[in-house]
């Protein structure tokens, strides 16, 4: 049996490896690095992840060239530079206080804030600055939230959220005409496996409870008032699409909700909603129409309250 090796493209290199000739100074192989490795070991306060998101988002340069590739390598002895942006976005998105009292601070919160950061950086406001999350709402959702002042009371507000001693009320406006004014809706939700950031209805997955009834109606929409018992992830806007009634400018579960390339949802890509007003004129609204109008629980000291937030001007706009 014959084995041969394998044959070079360029005689040279053959030559080079069998050391017959050697590579000038200049054409030697410079070892490189990957650029989110070189600066972990220069920028210790914060981990890979983080670091890779600063790359992607535009906030590094190499020796004076910005660069958006992580995996990008580069030799030692390069010039890097982090420029994380003081301002951040949203700032002037402030939430309206409903209440205040030593022990916790109930806000409206407006559409697009986000309630907490996922990481160690987050480049906008979120209501995390303003107090301790006890509860969250969606990005794109409004409405009443509750904080709390210390972590004391966080516990004793997270607690009542687990235990189903929170009583939640919300508007949303759906597409079409319900079959019925009012139903109970008991299918349960599990983590869509093929996109692992949504859910769908499940009957191997955990229970899940809505009670709703119809408001108001035109040609094309309900106005509907939703009252989950449970609190799951997406509950109501699953629910609701699953009764081929989905949330208005619903971005993931919409009738408008669009996929990238790659299979995956574009969540900042909120579908237009055209109105017009009273004198014809069309204009375009980007929110989903899911607002959270009742909080009912109870404050430190086993006071018992509810608290309301007004419907945002943009759902009698639709109506």
């Amino acid at each position: 049996m014959i084995i041969t090796g394998k044959k070079f493209s360029k005689p040279e290199m053959s030559r080079v490896i069998n050391g017959d000739i050697e590579l000038k100074e200049d054409e030697k192989a410079i070892p490189k690095m990957r650029l989110d490795l070189m600066m972990v070991g220069i920028y210790k306060s914060y981990n890979r992840s983080t670091l890779q998101k600063f790359i992607e988002s535009g906030f590094v340069t190499v020796d004076g060239v910005l660069v958006t590739k992580s995996n990008q390598k580069f030799p030692e002895g390069v010039k890097i530079e982090l420029n994380v942006p003081e301002t951040l976005k949203n700032a002037d998105l402030k939430p309206k206080v409903i209440y205040e009292d030593e022990n916790v601070l109930v806000l409206d919160k407006p559409a697009g804030l986000l309630s907490e950061a996922k990481g160690e950086y987050c480049p906008e406001r979120t209501l995390a600055d303003f107090g301790y999350i006890a509860h969250r709402l969606d990005r794109d959702t409004s409405g009443v939230v509750i904080l709390a002042k210390n972590e004391e009371v966080q516990k004793f507000l997270k607690k009542q959220f687990q235990d189903r001693k929170v009583h939640k009320v919300y508007n949303a406006i759906v597409e079409g005409r319900l079959k019925l004014n009012e139903a109970r809706i008991d299918l349960p939700l599990a983590r869509d496996l093929k996109r692992p950031t949504t859910f769908r209805v499940d009957p191997n997955g955990k229970e899940a409870e809505t009670f709703y009834k119809v408001l108001k109606i035109n040609d094309k929409y309900s106005l509907v008032e939703l009252r989950p018992t449970t609190g799951r992830t997406h509950q109501l806007r699953v629910h609701m699409k699953y009764l081929g009634h989905p949330i208005l400018g619903d971005p993931v579960y919409g009738s408008q909700a669009k996929l990238s390339e790659d299979k995956k949802y574009e969540f900042r890509t909120l579908p237009a909603v055209k109105v017009k007003d009273a004198s014809g004129s069309e204009s375009e609204i980007r929110r989903l129409f899911l607002h959270a109008k009742e909080l009912e629980i109870t404050l430190p000291g086993g006071k018992r309250m509810t608290f309301k937030a007004d419907l945002p001007k943009e759902f009698s706009d639709v109506l």
